[in-house]
């Protein structure tokens, strides 16, 4: 379908003149397609802002009109040459003068509607929980990493990186280093990406494959430095997980060491009841995008991936089920190593603190350059 194709589909397609069995059509392309349904909603923001243009127009068309009725400089020469006349002045022109302030409070009330002002008043925010770093921050930082970077490397062969200018949490999918993270963590332009593990050890990773619609993103660590990881302790779980099970989060939300938090499942939707995510009553925090949600038994049930931003831990996590769906996506030929999800679990059966010691090393930060 070509681009003028394709808009003309979406006009018809917004103005409802696609008949049951196409419009149905459309809708599932748009389900499958990401960029048919990000097309569509640049239509509908572009037509919004014609729409506020018209209305503009017209706003200054009839306050033109009001204006060239009043004689502006009589009105400023009687209020200014004979103030106590300020009351027969409003007797006189009281229905021109009203008009005016109506068609301007009108005006107001209008763009604050447009711009979401009324919908935003103590409404919850889903806020993205990925780490923009303080350039002033980076620069103090950058003379002490790289003095130590230099000692590690003389020392260890070890590579140490200055923070990025985005950190979010990712874990392994296979042992031969193919990681799984957010989408926002890697959206937009970047010059360069990296994983840390828990040990402080930095490798080169590249971006495998994205699937915008779950928040999902796939990266595959191109560092002649990495050795294959030990097999994975976990596996990850298909089916949904019950309201009020205990579940863990660990991310990279706070310096170079991964933070482990405690919750319970809230519930089986996530924000504005998405079906793709369970609320999940955990405090998590910037920096814990692309972490991994765990129940007690050690498996895999979501990536962590946002929080609210006016209720105290009601946190996000896209269902692992999701990643099924998006690893089945990706193209053969993108893949430089097997990548398949493992289904045996050694962490069934430990301690919370015996999960975590084998767990750790399998959690990287992300970091975007």
């Amino acid at each position: 379908m070509s681009t003028y194709q394709l808009t003309e589909a979406i006009e018809r397609y917004l103005n409802g003149e696609m008949g049951s069995e196409e419009r149905a059509h459309f809708d599932q392309l748009r389900k499958e397609n990401a960029d048919i349904d990000s097309k569509i909603a640049e239509h509908l923001h572009f037509a919004g802002l014609l729409k506020q243009y018209r209305e503009r127009l017209e706003l200054e068309r009839k306050l033109n009109a009001i204006h060239d009725e009043i004689d502006v400089h009589t009105l400023v020469e009687e209020m200014t040459v004979h103030p106590s006349w300020i009351v027969q002045l409003w007797r006189n022109h009281h229905s021109k003068i009203s008009v005016a302030a109506s068609v301007a409070i009108f005006a107001v009330l209008t763009t604050m509607f447009f711009t979401g002002y009324f919908s935003n008043i103590n409404q919850p925010h889903y806020q993205e929980l990925k780490t923009k770093l303080d350039h002033i921050e980076q620069s103090t930082h950058q003379l002490s990493t790289k003095t130590t970077a230099l000692a590690s490397e003389i020392h260890n062969k070890k590579k140490l990186l200055s923070p990025g200018n985005y950190k979010g949490s990712g874990f392994a999918l296979s042992s031969n280093g193919y990681i799984v993270t957010n989408y926002h963590v890697v959206s937009g332009k970047f010059d360069s990406l990296y994983v840390q593990n828990a040990a402080g050890d930095s490798y080169r990773a590249k971006l495998v494959y994205t699937a915008p619609q779950y928040d999902i993103a796939i990266l595959k660590i191109d560092d002649d430095s990495f050795e294959n990881l030990p097999a994975l302790p976990y596996n990850f779980r298909r089916a949904k997980s019950d309201v009020g099970e205990e579940v863990y989060a660990v991310g990279y939300s706070e310096g170079d060491s991964p933070v482990f938090d405690r919750g319970y499942v809230s519930s089986v939707n996530g924000y504005k009841s998405d079906s793709s995510e369970y609320r999940v009553s955990i405090p998590v925090n910037p920096g814990n995008s692309g972490g991994p949600l765990i129940n007690s038994k050690g498996s895999i049930i979501g990536i962590v991936s946002g929080r609210q931003t006016q209720t105290e831990g009601a946190s996000y996590a896209k269902k692992a089920g999701y990643l099924y769906k998006a690893i089945q996506n990706v193209p053969l030929d993108s893949l430089s190593g097997k990548l398949s999800l493992n289904n045996k679990n050694t962490l069934a059966g430990l301690n919370r603190v015996q999960q975590y010691k084998k767990l750790q090393n399998y959690v990287f930060m992300v970091k975007v350059y």
